[in-house]
């Protein structure tokens, strides 16, 4: 007698069953969708270069019997954070060696996987770089470089606004609603997340000129995509190149990549520059250990050193200082600033992320001598309290520097 076949605990769900409606609570939805976007959408690549891969020494840790405190006053260690954040992939570097590595649920150091908003910051870094060269200019207007963007909420606000969250803008003539613009937003991207008789924008373009200016610019901060991609087709205008290009022509091919990365792409083939890249957890490794070195891969200054030392410090004057992570409950005391779409934790170690839903996090905390890259499919459910994951590298991070 033929036993009957089973789903297996790490086989994640058919493209079939990719449906919008389904959210954010599945949990097979999720991890299909972070590892599987050159599968379900259009992409460009990210070259990683000609050259051969940098070298990321190891050096082990045994760190999953380390004790980290979690914000209820309970503590946990790396194999239970791992359950609660669905850990796809943890690399841990430390003085620039790797002293922790886990890749699970089929995923493989070669395998790509969805950033989603931590893209955010890999953009605002491109745009710092270009500003610093002089070929950008904070202060004027993104109707400056895209008139088509003239009227919007974007196109009335400057360059710096965008790259601070600092518009205040509703899309159609609807209440703005966090939750549910992201929705509408990864509709217009993906032609298959659309809910039966859609009929609204059908390219990231036609969504921007919806956006109508609700409040002056650069009076609240308000964490919206549409920002970041006003801000990639400014950057997109003043080089005449596509968002992966630049990326790739700026830092990728620079960083000794492993690996290409991509972007997926909407109907017009333009990039989802706000969350569409994905890359492997080594190669993301790579970035932040280039920033937490000032910029630097081996002899060569990729970033300048202005530029990638002044993350955590050069929050402008009229900019909160202390906005409450979206992610975090809203009783927690807020901590975070953000500058340059990076989130920065006014901590004593000068650190900042790229931070993206389901868990994707790189974290930089240059005082600690310590980089983190972490990818997730976590749910994202009222009932499902988000992992204490920045505790944990900063726990991790202080662990690893007091024996070392």
């Amino acid at each position: 007698m033929t036993r009957p076949m089973t789903r297996s605990m790490t086989e994640t769900a058919p493209l079939s069953d990719l449906m919008w409606t389904r959210g954010y609570t599945d949990p097979d939805w999720v991890r299909r969708y972070t590892t599987a976007g050159r599968e379900i959408s259009p992409s460009r690549r990210v070259w990683r270069g000609a050259g051969p891969s940098s070298a990321l020494p190891a050096r082990p840790h045994d760190l999953d019997a380390l004790e980290m405190s979690a914000p209820d006053g309970s503590t946990l260690k790396l194999p239970e954070l791992f359950a609660a954040a669905r850990t796809d992939a943890l690399v841990v570097l430390h003085r620039g060696s790797v002293v922790y590595e886990r890749h699970l649920h089929g995923t493989e150091p070669h395998t790509p996987h969805f950033n989603a908003s931590a893209a955010k910051s890999y953009l605002g870094l491109v745009a710092a770089m270009l500003a610093h060269e002089g070929l950008l200019d904070r202060t004027a207007l993104a109707s400056h470089y895209v008139p088509e963007l003239a009227g919007t909420a974007f196109g009335e606000a400057t360059v710096d606004h965008l790259l601070h969250m600092g518009t205040h803008m509703s899309y159609a003539g609807r209440r703005f609603d966090k939750a549910i613009e992201a929705q509408r937003y990864f509709a217009v991207v993906g032609h298959q997340l659309r809910p039966y008789g859609y009929n609204g924008p059908t390219s990231i373009r036609e969504h921007l000129a919806t956006a109508r200016a609700t409040g002056a610019p650069g009076t609240e901060f308000r964490y919206e995509n549409g920002n970041v991609e006003a801000l990639a087709e400014v950057l997109r205008r003043i080089t005449g190149i596509s968002t992966s290009a630049l990326l790739g022509e700026l830092i990728w091919s620079h960083l000794g990549a492993e690996e290409d990365a991509y972007y997926i792409l909407d109907g017009e083939g333009v990039e989802a520059a706000c969350g569409g890249f994905s890359a492997t957890a080594r190669d993301v490794a790579r970035l932040g250990e280039m920033l937490r070195r000032g910029g630097t891969v081996g002899e060569r200054q990729v970033v300048p050193e202005a530029v990638a030392t002044t993350i955590a410090s050069g929050v402008p004057d009229g900019y909160p200082r202390r906005i409450r992570f979206p992610a975090a409950p809203t009783d927690s005391p807020a901590t975070f600033s953000y500058h340059d779409l990076w989130w920065i934790l006014n901590d004593p170690y000068d650190s900042y992320m790229a931070s993206g839903i389901h868990g994707q996090r790189l974290f930089v905390s240059p005082r600690l001598d310590l980089v983190v890259v972490h990818f997730g499919s976590q749910v994202m459910s009222p009932s499902v309290p988000p992992a204490p994951l920045v505790q944990a590298f900063l726990q991790i991070g202080t662990h690893l520097t007091s024996g070392n």
